[in-house]
């Protein structure tokens, strides 16, 4: 009787390197819908997290019948000597964002990094954070014993112009200096009127650079209504960034102190508009602080996010709308003035 033994067979090298191969083009295939999938689900978190801050300034609004200033500057002459050192809008919402403990703590009379305050300055709150945001650490300084919280959502503080120093005029938008605004005010439309927008956290910007108020060689940095047009803000931006030598990446890093560039944004620029100054390929942005010399501030702090194409915004009526990256520059400040009688349809944006 004859026997037969079966003979298993193995694969051959190119059977194995085929099957490789048809792994590797799955993965290819599966790996960029999964990975949109998850910014689907970041974005959605992160229009949430705006939502909530829309609720909160609305509660904040009806019961003190105006929105929180952008901050407030105690004036002596003719200077501001406790310029940025005051509480932001974040901050003064904190009872209507499930913070009220965390509000009862905050000292309004003194310093955001004054030591009593330290609790507050240095917590990170959750939904002031972007789940897109890769750098959510706190702004940790070590020998100082400091470590501030950072947001991924600036109010909005600014066109061009910002703050008119010790007797300038109030800015055009939703937040200003030592100003409390109610929604009467939006005579725009509140439908039509951002109040704040996504920021990055650990922006570079220059900033505490510039003159005494005169403008020195830019012209644009002394007139309020003087404000530039969106292709020579890039222009005057890169000016002013390199003629100054105050450069820090600190953008959006202390979410409790009120300035533009910590808990605010302006619309000065697009979102996501880059500004390249000094051959890094890193995009600044720009705050002159010239009302620490009685003179105004302007600045290009501007909004900017990790989704893909543009940043989530946060209107008056409390709507969350995606702005993308190529809205006209024009229709963005329209956006972010609250009385000046444009009209900007969604389609626009």
């Amino acid at each position: 009787m004859n026997s037969h033994r079966r003979l298993d067979r193995a694969f051959t090298l190119i059977e194995l390197l085929v099957v490789i191969a048809i792994i590797a083009v799955l993965i290819a295939l599966l790996l960029p819908a999964v990975q949109s999938a998850r910014e689907a689900a970041r974005r959605i978190h992160c229009t949430n997290n705006l939502k909530q801050l829309g609720l909160a300034v609305a509660n904040y609004e009806s019961g003190n019948n105006a929105l929180p200033p952008q901050q407030t500057m105690k004036q002596v002459g003719t200077k501001q000597p406790t310029s940025y050192t005051s509480w932001g809008v974040s901050a003064r919402l904190a009872p209507f964002m499930e913070a009220g403990p965390l509000y009862n703590s905050m000292n309004f009379t003194l310093k955001y990094s004054d030591p009593t305050n330290t609790t507050v300055s240095y917590t990170t709150i959750g939904f002031l954070l972007c789940p897109s945001e890769p750098n959510q650490q706190p702004n940790a300084n070590p020998a100082k014993g400091e470590s501030f919280g950072v947001s991924n959502y600036g109010w909005n503080v600014g066109d061009w112009y910002v703050f008119g120093g010790a007797s300038g005029p109030a800015n055009r938008n939703a937040f200003a200096v030592n100003v409390s605004r109610s929604y009467a005010a939006f005579t725009d439309g509140l439908s039509n009127s951002v109040l704040s927008a996504e920021v990055n956290t650990y922006q570079p910007l220059f900033k505490s650079c510039f003159g005494n108020g005169s403008g020195g060689t830019f012209p644009m940095l002394s007139d309020p209504n003087n404000v530039p047009s969106p292709a020579d803000s890039f222009a005057v931006v890169k000016a002013a960034a390199t003629s100054g030598s105050c450069k820090a990446d600190t953008g959006h890093t202390k979410w409790s102190i009120g300035s533009a560039c910590y808990d605010g944004f302006t619309t000065a620029l697009p979102p996501n508009a880059k500004v390249i100054v000094d051959g890094t390929q890193q995009s600044y942005d720009l705050a002159t602080l010239d009302e620490n010399n009685g003179g105004p501030t302007f600045a290009a702090i501007t909004s900017r996010s990790h989704h893909p194409g543009g940043v989530n915004a946060l209107f008056a009526d409390g709507s969350v709308h995606f702005i993308k990256d190529s809205i006209d520059g024009m229709n963005w400040r329209a956006l972010g003035s609250i009385r000046g009688g444009e009209i900007v349809s969604s389609d626009q944006y």
